[in-house]
């Protein structure tokens, strides 16, 4: 197959858009398999025969009983039944499969774009790093599985938030790439947002959604059932102010529930700075729908995350938030990336 140097970048266009909205998808995914408890469902990590799920009733016996070893259905689904078991156990398969489909997707035209030297050697570099990533993320997810295997009735909240952080930046980067894919010398202006303000945004937000792995891995959303209140009081009542300089700080399910709540407050009125520098100033006219849309996103996002304090994180409203980061995310990416790209 031969491509033209158009072809070749519409083709190059179309990949990373494919992957991106994939990593999108096993991160909703992911998070669904979380908020339904089906993450240790399989204690294997077969890369390869792993691929082929259970199909006669005997494979589905072996499976069950392996699960059957492990504290969490020891202290917690000891009354579980084989079909309710079938329900968690496709969950995960659903995200590994996931995991081996986008790293087969990724790989394999990238050795096909490197063969034919159709990548520049920024992109090479930039798209063999995204690989190194994506390796090293079966690997933490693996490392994840297996600290809630033994000791333990749930994944360790430390892992799962790296594990999450870890996909939020190979999403980032792969977005990043197609944007300047499909922008390349195409310059809107010579003047930006100064002080870095687009970029601080995303790294609070980035942080923002490590948090939510930690409150999720905690199931922190599930105390404090009110808002702006913690119960009668803005501070935790079960916990000392001074905690929050202790290493226990990412231990504790209402001071993790305290940081986010307060780190939302944060990103509000850190972004109504950013717009107000934006509509102040006719030569960031380029920014302005963006802005507006990154806005709209950001108070949708927070309106879902009191949703989900409100309801103690049920599984609705808590995916809904979890699918209003990934947008949100994304529309801020592409502020970042217009704010980027002056002469």
């Amino acid at each position: 197959m031969h491509l033209n140097k158009n072809e070749n970048n519409k083709f190059i266009s179309l990949w990373l858009l494919l992957i991106t909205f994939l990593v999108a998808l096993i991160i909703i995914v992911g998070g669904l398999t979380r908020l339904t408890d089906s993450g240790l469902s399989i204690t294997k990590w077969n890369l390869f025969t792993g691929i082929f799920p259970p199909i006669s009733p005997n494979d589905w016996e072996k499976s069950f009983s392996l699960y059957k070893k492990i504290p969490e259905y020891k202290l917690l689904n000891s009354s579980m039944s084989l079909d309710q078991f079938k329900i968690i156990y496709w969950w995960e398969y659903v995200h590994r499969l996931l995991g081996r489909a986008i790293g087969l997707l990724f790989l394999l035209p990238l050795i096909y774009l490197t063969i034919k030297k159709k990548l520049s050697k920024k992109n090479i570099i930039s798209f063999y790093f995204i690989l190194l990533l994506m390796l090293l993320q079966g690997f933490v997810g693996w490392y994840m599985v297996k600290s809630g295997l033994v000791d333990r009735t749930d994944v360790s909240q430390y892992r799962l938030s790296l594990h999450l952080t870890l996909a939020i930046i190979i999403f980032c980067i792969l977005f990043w790439n197609y944007l300047k894919n499909i922008n390349q010398n195409n310059f809107e202006s010579n003047v930006k947002i100064s002080f870095y303000l687009p970029v601080i945004f995303l790294i609070i937000l980035i942080l923002q959604i490590s948090l939510g792995a930690f409150v999720s891995g905690l199931d922190a959303g599930q105390i404090y059932q009110s808002w702006p209140l913690m119960n009668q009081s803005y501070f935790p009542d079960d916990s000392m102010f001074r905690d929050l300089f202790s290493f226990k700080v990412f231990e504790t399910p209402s001071l993790v529930q305290f940081i986010h709540r307060n780190v939302a407050y944060i990103m509000l009125v850190f972004f109504l700075v950013i717009l107000f520098i934006v509509f102040n100033n006719n030569d960031l006219a380029y920014l302005k729908k963006t802005a507006i849309l990154v806005f709209l996103f950001l108070l949708l996002q927070f309106f879902l995350g009191i949703l989900t304090v409100i309801f103690g994180a049920q599984i609705f409203f808590a995916s809904m938030h979890q699918l209003g980061s990934i947008i949100l995310l994304t529309v801020t990416l592409i502020l970042v990336f217009k704010n980027s790209r002056i002469n």
